[in-house]
């Protein structure tokens, strides 16, 4: 039996032996503008002059395949799968990754013969971590997916495009069980959402919170810190979140070095060591709101957050 698996961590599944090739998708559907329809038509269709990172095969660890594997990189991504039995989702529970299982599946339902192929891993562990702390595959849960699974992921990848937070708030009501993990990655991801209280969501509050608690750290050594697998937000983007804390004309932190600087964003985080302003601790205190002070600019989704489109949220609303 042939096998391919899609997954989004994809170093450790590739040397492991389980498949005939691994193809790593390293999209980021948080922190920024989702990208336009016509670059994920580029990136799936066949090669025909990309650029670098912009076809599917660009992330593969070929060479750590055969010949034959290699040899047929420059198809589209569903002509690739053809000759597979079956093509697994390995993609964890984290919500990047599960945004990118549902952009997935809603990718694959258009394309039926394949869909009818596909297999999901129930991934409840971090694909990085070390080889020997890793269960075996077969301890590895797998589930049909099936017109439920297809239809879902469909669902919500469509919501989460949309132009307002309300679709994928409503997909919160929804049946969810058919993907088990989707539901949580799905709360943690309308915690970003500005609250009602202070204008910030949940990472730029738990920032200032961090900041408050470590006086006297580095701003690099802040992030190590706050930094895990499980965050919505990678570390590049929890850089450009703490400098928007520091803008606008009633800044929420001070003593960080501009992002003009001409150092590497790692020297200019480790030579940083920010501090709470009085208006930063008083939006801690939920006694002032950000946003009634300072611009706002940010993507959630396909929703452009601005002061003039906020979308705040109730504090119930992030409850399971």
């Amino acid at each position: 039996m042939k096998r391919l698996i899609l997954t989004g961590s994809g170093i450790r599944l590739a040397r492991s032996g389980l498949a005939e090739a691994v193809i790593e998708f390293r999209f980021r559907f948080v922190g920024g503008p989702l990208p336009p329809v016509e670059e994920f038509e580029d990136y799936f269709g066949a090669r025909s002059g990309q650029g670098p990172g912009r076809h599917w095969s660009d992330w593969c660890s070929w060479r750590l395949f055969s010949d034959e594997v290699r040899a047929r990189r420059h198809l589209s991504l569903v002509e690739y799968c053809e000759p597979y039995d079956v093509i697994e989702l390995w993609f964890e529970q984290y919500p990047n990754d599960q945004l990118q299982l549902v952009f997935l599946l809603a990718f694959f339902r258009c394309h039926p013969e394949t869909a009818a192929r596909l297999k999901l891993r129930l991934v409840d562990f971090d694909l990085t971590m070390p080889a020997e702390q890793m269960p075996e595959p077969e301890d590895v849960l797998t589930v049909d997916v099936g017109p439920v699974e297809l239809n879902t992921g469909s669902a919500i990848w469509s919501a989460y495009r949309a132009a307002t937070p309300m679709p994928f708030l409503d997909c919160l009501q929804s049946d969810l069980s058919s993907l088990p993990f989707l539901r949580s990655a799905q709360l943690a991801l309308v915690a970003e959402l500005p609250s009602r209280a202070t204008g910030l969501g949940a990472t730029e509050m738990r920032l200032l919170e961090l900041i408050a608690r470590y006086d006297g750290f580095s701003a690099l050594g802040l992030l190590h810190r706050f930094w895990r697998p499980g965050n919505v937000f990678g570390e590049l983007e929890l850089f450009s979140l703490l400098d928007g804390l520091t803008d606008g004309p009633s800044p929420a932190v001070t003593d960080l070095e501009r992002p003009q600087s001409k150092r590497s964003w790692h020297a200019r985080y480790a030579a940083s060591y920010p501090r709470l302003t009085e208006f930063g601790e008083a939006i801690i205190a939920h006694q002032e709101d950000f946003s009634s002070h300072n611009p706002i600019d940010r993507w959630w989704g396909g929703t452009h957050l601005t002061n003039d489109n906020l979308w705040r949220i109730a504090p119930t609303l992030t409850k399971p």
